[in-house]
């Protein structure tokens, strides 16, 4: 695996830091963020895509990413489709 740092919270300081990264041989998106608040998990568990069953399945979490990093994340996506062009 070979992480491409792409951004960290820049509100974060120097304690918390939601974090993205692209995997530069699987073009994934890594990321680090707070987790989600069990009101949040429950809503996204009765929210959950149509025909999938209503949980949070082993190995998966719920986490969330700060409005204000929204340009991290398209920079991330950016790198991702980049990495396709290789």
């Amino acid at each position: 695996m070979s992480l491409q740092f792409i951004g960290v919270d820049p509100e974060s300081g120097q304690t918390g830091s939601p974090t993205a990264w692209v995997d530069g041989q699987t073009r994934d998106i890594v990321l680090q963020s707070y987790i989600a608040d069990e009101a949040t998990r429950t809503e996204c568990i009765e929210r959950n895509a149509p025909g999938h069953v209503k949980t949070i399945p082993e190995g998966e979490t719920v986490i969330r990413i700060p409005a204000h990093m929204i340009h991290i994340l398209r920079e991330a996506c950016d790198a991702a489709e980049r990495a396709a062009v290789r």
